[in-house]
């Protein structure tokens, strides 16, 4: 079996006819990933015990003839600041190189339920605190488009590994874009959920207003399976919603002729010429299925960084506290006092963005200076939300970029921190908003480097989503793990 060739629908089809068992494919995916790991770095541990039981779940069911759920024997990744029971949980530090977690976080536990076979736990930026997955402690992520580039951030792991094809889909975790970026840039599909659509129950908050968990896919009816599979309220998070989940996969099917698409000024006159021109081809593409295309202004987008980076470093140095080296994090061994043991496991766990973000968000949150930043940030993304609704009062979503440029250079903006928070400029907005935003590939540079094109729509309306996604993808040709394209 190819596992990079699988889709959701190809594994439920083959375990169907008994082309191959559940077992016989995690065994496969564990060989293939394992084999192609040293390439891409993108997991950082795997977990056969694991796989091989739920394996053995799957073929337990299909032999009494039950429904053995909707990812019936897909191999998963999920990203590494997303607990799991008994398996490593790291999120790319040093301070948790050896935690491993006595509970699974909700959207594992509702994977599994659903006939998942999670394979391993991917690389990324410390605390997933990054643009590029160069902040790692254990090594950098390399792009499988083009080893010498960066995967992005911070989900860059689980955005390799689809793309790679060493998994069929993965999760991933975004607070400012760190999946909508690395899927960009890796050429799949990622998405960005309301906030609240899926539970944060296990995942390691890094800014815990700001926090998604979602899926990356090779496809986006794929992505659409995975999200309906997740998704929900959740009694343990209070922050889910209770909103229905719909059918996504089956609302995608409606066409999108007649939406009326949004396409924000701002987000294209800083673009790099080939990125605007694949975004605009794009654009042409929902014109030609019937969308009605309309120019807006989201006129706060300008402020969205400064915004975005105070609110995010504050909520990260208190949700950071809590690692001290006295409970579940490692400990340093050249302290003789408790100031000293505090100081000196931090100093030695916390790579330099987590401790540059540390110290901006503690500023930020002093005395004197609460009002003048915290306190302002707040107000501007109240201004940012309210960009976002009278938008949605013109038109039904909104498209444009993911990223300025494509996959850059692994040590190209790892020493300009500005830079390299830049990149961002375009999916901060969504997040501060917390309306579901999604990457889509529509095209690749003349290099050969993918570009996604971004899709936001309002609160809870992922379906409409996903049907204008479905038309994007539907325009571009389709993805060859591992492999550069070049426009046709």
């Amino acid at each position: 079996m190819n596992i990079p060739s699988l889709t959701i629908g190809r594994v439920r089809e083959g375990l169907g006819k008994k082309e191959f068992s559940a077992r016989e494919l995690a065994e496969e995916a564990l060989r293939h990933a394992a084999e192609e790991n040293p390439k891409t770095n993108a997991y950082l541990h795997f977990s056969p015990e694991r796989a091989l039981a739920a394996a053995a779940r799957v073929d337990e069911k299909l032999a009494r003839g039950e429904d053995p759920g909707p990812l019936a024997g897909v191999p998963v990744a999920v990203k590494d600041v997303i607990v799991t029971r008994g398996v490593k949980t790291t999120c790319g530090s040093r301070l948790l190189a050896e935690y491993v977690p006595p509970y699974d976080a909700t959207a594992v536990i509702r994977l599994e339920q659903a006939g998942g076979i999670i394979i391993g736990k991917t690389n990324c930026d410390e605390f997933a605190m990054g643009s590029s997955n160069e902040n790692s402690a254990f090594g950098p992520v390399r792009n499988p488009v083009d080893p010498e580039r960066v995967p992005g951030g911070s989900s860059g792991g689980s955005a390799a590994a689809v793309a790679q094809g060493t998994a069929v889909v993965a999760l991933g975790s975004d607070t400012g874009g760190s999946v909508r970026q690395p899927a960009s840039f890796c050429g799949v599909v990622g998405v960005t959920p309301t906030y609240g659509r899926v539970s944060r129950y296990g995942l390691v908050a890094f800014a815990s207003s700001l926090d998604h968990i979602g899926p990356f896919s090779r496809t986006v009816r794929d992505s659409a399976v995975l999200l309906r599979a997740i998704a929900g309220r959740d009694p343990l998070d209070s922050t889910s919603a209770a909103a229905p989940v719909p059918d996504y996969a089956g609302l995608m099917d409606g066409g999108v002729k007649g939406l009326r698409v949004g396409v924000p000024r701002e987000y294209l006159k800083d673009l790099a010429s080939e990125t605007a021109g694949l975004i605009e081809r794009g654009i042409e593409a929902l014109r030609g299925q019937g969308c009605e295309i309309k120019e807006i202004s989201l006129p706060s987008t300008d402020y969205s960084v400064a915004c975005y980076y105070i609110i995010a470093t504050a909520e990260a140095s208190s949700n950071l506290a809590r690692y001290d080296g006295v409970r579940y994090t490692g400990r340093s061994a050249n302290s003789e006092t408790l100031s000293e043991m505090y100081r000196n496991s931090r100093g030695e766990g916390f790579g330099l963005e987590c401790k540059r973000r540390i110290m901006l968000g503690t500023y930020v949150l002093s005395h004197g200076y609460y009002d003048a930043y915290y306190l302002k940030a707040q107000k501007v993304r109240a201004l940012i939300a309210r960009d976002f609704a009278a938008a949605f009062e013109q038109v039904d979503a909104i498209v444009g970029p993911v990223s300025p440029f494509p996959a850059f250079k692994l040590g190209e903006k790892i020493d300009d921190p500005l830079e390299m928070y830049l990149s961002d400029i375009y999916t901060l907005t969504g997040s501060l908003a917390g309306i579901p935003c999604m990457s889509v590939p529509c095209g690749r540079t003349a290099q050969g480097l993918p570009v996604g094109m971004q899709i936001m729509t309002n609160h809870f309306d992922e379906g409409r989503m996903f049907r204008l996604a479905a038309a994007v993808e539907g325009g571009v040709p389709p993805v060859t793990p591992g492999a550069a394209q070049p426009l046709p």
